[in-house]
Parts: structure tokens; C-alpha cells; sequence
């Protein structure tokens, strides 16, 4: 392929910084950095666009970078590995001239705005000499933390030494990892503090697009670009302490839960709530599995607290983009979300008909707000008194987050080399599980991340086994 077609690619928008770097990690995998670029926007942003403002739920958002990976194999299209990349560098650098606050630069302690002058993405290049097909098979989850830039997963980033609140950060970093069979890794690590998990998938559709298309002038993309929307800046007393889920020793493992045993599940669940007298009628995939795992991991943590049942809670994260009664579209960019939660204290609030009438009766509660404005509003009034925010997460002693990306295009990033042969998250913190639908649709991949005692217990325990 001639990449010199594509428009505006040169040098000015890539400065590359070649780099030598060895890393060695468990099963001897050899893990190579080759080179660092910046990648600019291949236009420079409008001067009225120089200054983005985040929302309070932006400024709410964990300090912290979601990182997502997808894997493809070998592909004929390109003579080498190297021409993949300077496409992949040639299309990013288009895309953000659509999604350019991620180009820019914030404060790394508490932002309210983004510094849109086109700074840059930094594009790291790494070589992997393990076979795709190996790595994807003998690989615990904590060894895709090589395939993303600079530890920037989750927590991670936050304790790497570099903390001075005067200096600023990228909102976004990539990083494309070869393997020795031909097969790529396109890894993203984006800041939550500017998006949420929406916002970055629909990013890599776009980037992925966009290299497909190869010329990007010539196709229209109008129906993805992104939306971002105008905030005013609100003089609110932001709260400082928030809980950090970065401590303590744990660990992250896949579940996967075919369709047709969770049709046993669902249908279990019915039956349960029918004899109880309050009937749960067709629970969806995300309820059933949400009552499923929070049960056996509260009695995980109940195994290991010596048979005490400790009051826990159930958070579920919700996005306000069609929940509102004036929705918003779905190529908004931020953190739209609400947190869903409510308190499981003891064993009778851990039956299925309470846990999934509970998550049901906050989304209708959710979509009740009539508007961005008015959320914006409700969360204005609880930042008002700080300790009414902490309270909500400290009133039991463990809250389990759920976080459903099942209905996300995972799988339809193709950037031209055909669709995905797996999507996942790296790290994930504790007590954090993410759903996501498996490679062909016919399940749920979830992600689920413990205290080490308490996973050592749940991959054994047999009622959720039964239904993996």
C-alpha cells in the first residue's frame, strides 16, 4: 500500500524518538519498545476550540486511565510491520483533528479544563516475541499490563513518582505491540478525568474507520464524529478524598458465561422469585450475572473474614446518553454516567428478586432527569457538602462496582485488517467487575477483580462455576 496517499501526513504532525528498551517478564516473553512518536492533529483546532471545559462529572471521575487492547492476527495487506504502523500513525493523526482535546494537555491534580494547542498523542511501538495465539492462551490477565504505555492502567499511573500538581498530562497514549507471528495488539490507555468507557470505544471505531477508509476526505464520517459538549465553569467545592481502589493485594480473572447457561440462570432466578412471592420477570443477562457473581463473592469475602458476613453494597454504572428524557447522542464525549447503588447488609438482601427490583427501581429513578443541565444540577448539590459525598461510599464497608460494556462495539473495530479475535480491559481495580459480550456474541466475558484470598475461593465455587 502507498501511505504517502493519505493528505497532511508529514513530518511535522510525527516526530519520532527512537528508543531502545528491554523488558523481560514471567514464561520468558521478551517485550521490546522500538520507538516513540507524537502524533498531532493533521490540522491545527480552531482558536475558539483551544479551551475545553470538563463537566463536574469529568472532574468527579477517578484519576486514572482506562486501558483497552484489541488483538489481531496476521495480515497479508501490509509487506511489514512497519508500513502497518505508519498507516495506523498517518489515520491517527486524522482522527484527532475530530477528537482533539485528546491531543491536548491538562493538570494532572484536579483539571477543569483541557489546553487544546495540539500537543500531541504519544505512539508507542513494541515488539513481542511470543505467537499472538500463545500469549492469548498461556497469559495471566496481569500480563497485558506490557501491551499498554507507560503503566498508565487505572492507579497505576498515579504512583510512578510524577505527581507535581503544576504539571500538566495527556488525556491519551497508544501503543501498538507486534508479535512475532505477525499478529497486532492496539492498545489505548485514555484519562477517565475526559471520558468513559462509551467515549473511548467509539474513538477506536472512529480511528479504526478512518485507517479502513484510508482516504478519509473522500468517505463521510459525519455519523461518527464525536460530540462534545459546552460546559460552563461552576465555582463547586470538589471532594478530595475519594476511595482509592488501588490498594491491597488482588487480582483479576475471566468468567465466561455462555448464552445458554445463562438462560439456565435466568430461569432459575424466575423460579426463585416466584416461590418468594415477588416474581422477577425476564431478567436481562446483566441482572441475572450481577446477583450471580455478587453472591458468590460476598460469600468469598464472608470464607475469609471467618464466616462473617460483612455489609457490602452493589454499584452499577449506568450511562445518561439515552436514560434522559432529552437523550443525548451516542457519540457524546465525557463521563455521562450515573452510579446506580444500594446497600446488601445481610443475607436476605442478597436474593435475587431484592438485588434486581433494586437496580431496576434506581434506572427508572435515573431516567426521571430531564436533562444534561439537570444532572449537572443534582451532582452541583451533592459536591455542596463533602461529607455527603464520601458517605455514600463509606456507609458499608464494600461496594461492588459493576460495569456493563456488553452493548459497546467491541468487536466491530476493524481498521481494515479484519474484526477483532479478542477486546478486553487491562488491570481492572479491586472489586470492580466489567461485562463484556465474548468474540462471537454467544456469551458474557466477565472480568472480575478481587482481594487474591477471596479469588482463590470464588474459581472454585461450584454454583458459579455451573453456569460458566
Amino acid at each position: 500500500m502507498n501511505t504517502q496517499q493519505w493528505p497532511g501526513a508529514t513530518n511535522k504532525h510525527i516526530s519520532i524518538i527512537m528508543v531502545s528498551k528491554l523488558f523481560t517478564f514471567t514464561r520468558r516473553q521478551l517485550h521490546t519498545i522500538v520507538s516513540r512518536d507524537i502524533i498531532k492533529p493533521s490540522s491545527p483546532t480552531p482558536s475558539h476550540l483551544k479551551t475545553y471545559n470538563l463537566s463536574l462529572f469529568d472532574q468527579l471521575a477517578v484519576n486514572a486511565y482506562m486501558p483497552v487492547v484489541a488483538f489481531y492476527p496476521s495480515s497479508s495487506l501490509f509487506q511489514s510491520s512497519h508500513d502497518k504502523t505508519l498507516e495506523l500513525k498517518n489515520s491517527l493523526s486524522h482522527t484527532l483533528n475530530q477528537y482533539y482535546p485528546f491531543a491536548g494537555r491538562f493538570a494532572k491534580s484536579c483539571p477543569t479544563y483541557v489546553n487544546c494547542h495540539d500537543d500531541g498523542v504519544e505512539f508507542i511501538e513494541a515488539n513481542n516475541d511470543n505467537q499472538l495465539s500463545d500469549f492469548l492462551h498461556h497469559s495471566d490477565h496481569e500480563d497485558l499490563d506490557q501491551l499498554f504505555p507507560d503503566d498508565l492502567i487505572w492507579y497505576k499511573s498515579n504512583h510512578n513518582g510524577h505527581n507535581d500538581e503544576n504539571e500538566s498530562t495527556s488525556p491519551l497514549s497508544v501503543q501498538v505491540n507486534h508479535f512475532s507471528c505477525g499478529g497486532v495488539a492496539v492498545a489505548v490507555s485514555l484519562s477517565h478525568r475526559i471520558a468513559d468507557g462509551s467515549s473511548i470505544f467509539n474513538f477506536l471505531n472512529h480511528w479504526a474507520t478512518v485507517t479502513r477508509s484510508r482516504s478519509p476526505e473522500h468517505h463521510d464520517l459525519s455519523h461518527m464524529n464525536p460530540h462534545f459538549l459546552s460546559y460552563k465553569t461552576r465555582d463547586v467545592k470538589l471532594p478530595k478524598n475519594m476511595p482509592d481502589r488501588s490498594q491491597g493485594d488482588y487480582v483479576t480473572r475471566s468468567f465466561v458465561f455462555p448464552n445458554t447457561k445463562i438462560n439456565n440462570l435466568k430461569a432459575k432466578i424466575t423460579s426463585m422469585s416466584m416461590e418468594s412471592g415477588e416474581p422477577i420477570l425476564n431478567p436481562t443477562r446483566a441482572e441475572a450475572l450481577t446477583w450471580l457473581i455478587h453472591k458468590c463473592a460476598v460469600a468469598a469475602a464472608s470464607k475469609t473474614n471467618s464466616g462473617i458476613l460483612k455489609p457490602t453494597g452493589v454499584g452499577q454504572i449506568m450511562s445518561i446518553r439515552n436514560n434522559l428524557a432529552e437523550s443525548l447522542p451516542e457519540t457524546s464525549v465525557g463521563n455521562l454516567y450515573l452510579l446506580m447503588e444500594f446497600p446488601t447488609r445481610d443475607e436476605s438482601e442478597l436474593t435475587p428478586h431484592n438485588i434486581i427490583r433494586e437496580l431496576r427501581k434506581r434506572k427508572m429513578e435515573f431516567r426521571g432527569i430531564k436533562n444534561m443541565e439537570t444532572a449537572l444540577g443534582i451532582v452541583a448539590e451533592v459536591c455542596s457538602d463533602h461529607a455527603a459525598m464520601l458517605q455514600t461510599s463509606k456507609r458499608v464497608d464494600d461496594y461492588y462496582i459493576y460495569t456493563l460494556i456488553n452493548r459497546f462495539p467491541t468487536y466491530g473495530i476493524d481498521f481494515g485488517w479484519g474484526k477483532p479475535i479478542k477486546v478486553t480491559v487491562g488491570g481492572v481495580v479491586k472489586n470492580v467487575i466489567i461485562m463484556m459480550n465474548t468474540p462471537n456474541g454467544d456469551g458474557i466475558d466477565a472480568l472480575v477483580c478481587l482481594d487474591r484470598q477471596d479469588m482463590n475461593i470464588i474459581q472454585n465455587d461450584p454454583e458459579l462455576l455451573a453456569f460458566c
